[in-house]
């Protein structure tokens, strides 16, 4: 019986506009939440990060939060 492959987990779409490492941290803590007011809080926060991150360049910014 052979072993599956694992396959790397794709980033989610939001870290194309959450570039901070910060930020792509409390995404993943709620994203995680379940529930109506946590969706809510989830977009609001995804909407503010995106506004506060635009000007930052793409990619990954090690020890800029």
């Amino acid at each position: 019986m052979a072993l599956p492959r694992l396959l790397p987990m794709a980033e989610p779409a939001a870290h194309r506009w959450i570039k901070t490492e910060c930020g792509r941290a409390q995404y993943a803590e709620l994203a995680a939440r379940q529930g109506p007011l946590a969706r809510l809080r989830l977009t609001w926060f995804v909407l503010i990060a995106a506004l506060r991150d635009w000007r930052l360049p793409a990619g990954d910014l090690e020890g800029r939060d």
